[in-house]
This record gives C-alpha cells, sequence and structure tokens, in this order.
C-alpha cells in the first residue's frame, strides 16, 4: 500500500520525477526516493501522489515519527474527498498505523487502523496488523505490570532490609546495654564484696579476741591457783615444822 502510482493529467516534468522516485524506492534507495517525491510535490503543490510517496520513502528510512506528520497532514488534506476517494484515506490511516507501530505506539496505531477499516472494512491487511497491534500493546501492559510488580518487590525486600539493619543496631545497642550494665553491676558487687570483707575479718578478729581473752582468763586463772596450791602447801609445811618440835 505505500507506493501509489496514480495516472492523473499533470505535466510531464512531475510525471517524470515520481518515476525516477519510485525507481530509487523500489531499489532501496529511500533518501533519493524521498528527494524526487519532494521534487514533484514542489511542481505540483496539489499532488496527492507526491505526498503519500514522500511518506513511504521516510517509512523506508525509518524516519517514522516524521512519517506519522506526513500522513496526518495528508488525511487533513484528503478527508474532504474522503466520500469520493475512501480507498485513498483508508491507505493513509493504513500507513499511519505502520508507522505508529514501529514506532512501538500501539494504543495510537490501532485507532488508526481502525479509522482504515471504517473507510474499508475488508481489508485483510488492515485486519491482520490491528490484531498484531492489538498483541504488542497487551504484551506492553503486562511488561508493564512486571516491571511495577518486580519494583514493588524490590522496594518491599530494601525496606525488609532496611528493617533488618535497624533491628540488628537495636538489638546490638540493646545487648550492649546490657553487657555495660552487667559489667557495672559486677563491679558494684566486687566493690561490694570489698567493703564487707574488712567487715568480715573484723568480725573475724572480734571473734579470736574473744576466744584469747577466754584462754588468757583460764591462763591466769591456772596460775593464780597455781600459785595459790604453792602457798598452800608451804604453809602447810611451816605449820608441821612448829608443832613437831623435839627438843
Amino acid at each position: 500500500m505505500f507506493l501509489m502510482t496514480m495516472v492523473l493529467a499533470w505535466g510531464q516534468n512531475e510525471r517524470k520525477v515520481i518515476r525516477e522516485g519510485i525507481r530509487s524506492y523500489k531499489a532501496g534507495e529511500f533518501s533519493e526516493a524521498e528527494v524526487q517525491f519532494r521534487k514533484a510535490g514542489d511542481i505540483n503543490q496539489e499532488s496527492f501522489e507526491a505526498e503519500f510517496n514522500t511518506g513511504a520513502a521516510l517509512y523506508g528510512q525509518e524516519k517514522y515519527q516524521e512519517t506519522v506528520k506526513q500522513y496526518e497532514s495528508l488525511a487533513e488534506q484528503s478527508q474532504a474527498r474522503a466520500k469520493e476517494d475512501p480507498e485513498s484515506l483508508a491507505h493513509i490511516w493504513h500507513n499511519m498505523g505502520n508507522s505508529l507501530l514501529e514506532a512501538q505506539q500501539y494504543a495510537p496505531s490501532i485507532e488508526a487502523y481502525k479509522n482504515s477499516l471504517r473507510l474499508k472494512p475488508d481489508d485483510y491487511d488492515t485486519k491482520y496488523n490491528l490484531a498484531y497491534a492489538r498483541q504488542k500493546l497487551k504484551e506492553e501492559q503486562q511488561q508493564q505490570q512486571d516491571q511495577e510488580k518486580e519494583n514493588d518487590q524490590n522496594e518491599d525486600e530494601q525496606e525488609q532490609e532496611q528493617q533488618n539493619q535497624d533491628d540488628q543496631k537495636n538489638s546490638e545497642g540493646e545487648q550492649n546495654q546490657d553487657e555495660q550494665e552487667q559489667k557495672q553491676q559486677d563491679q558494684q558487687d566486687q566493690q561490694d564484696q570489698q567493703e564487707q570483707k574488712p567487715q568480715d575479718q573484723q568480725q573475724q578478729a572480734r571473734e579470736i579476741s574473744k576466744e584469747d581473752a577466754e584462754r588468757m582468763l583460764n591462763a591466769i586463772q591456772q596460775q593464780e591457783k597455781d600459785v595459790k596450791d604453792k602457798v598452800d602447801k608451804k604453809k602447810a609445811a611451816t605449820a608441821k615444822v612448829k608443832t613437831k618440835k623435839d627438843w
């Protein structure tokens, strides 16, 4: 549907230039074809064939956005005579749909194909391309959903990782605090033991002094008893001598 070779009663120069453009197009020389078709358009600014084939040459160069603009302008110009020549306008919308499809603008391409089918309902190529564009749009939407799901999953994983890091920091902080408190408690217990130890030693010293005192008292009492016994024995001996008086 790209090239149109309408036989119209235009000037000999325009027809010659358009034929040269068609030869270049068929040879794959799309840039040269565009030059020739634009020359034909300059010769006859009302040449539908020159404008239509210029869009085809742009499409061959993969200039899809320029192609769309070319066919949009041509569709506006052809709208007035759509009733007299609906097929030509249908071709414009079909080619515009192809350009949008190649540009991966699937939703606009679907609308372009629909516009073409309204004018030419039985066109098989347009129906096929419409189905293909719908499938590509569905795949694109599914891919976007999968990407959003993956992004949400990655975001959840990052949040969970951050939460785990925060929990770990909090746990380490609490552990360090517990260890510090335990260390302080151990120091306090050690200090209490050190303070208690002199008291125990003092108590032990007091207990030892009491025992020593009892032993000393017993020793004194024993010494007193021994002294008393010696005195008593001495007195007894003296008394016996006196009573014995033998002369």
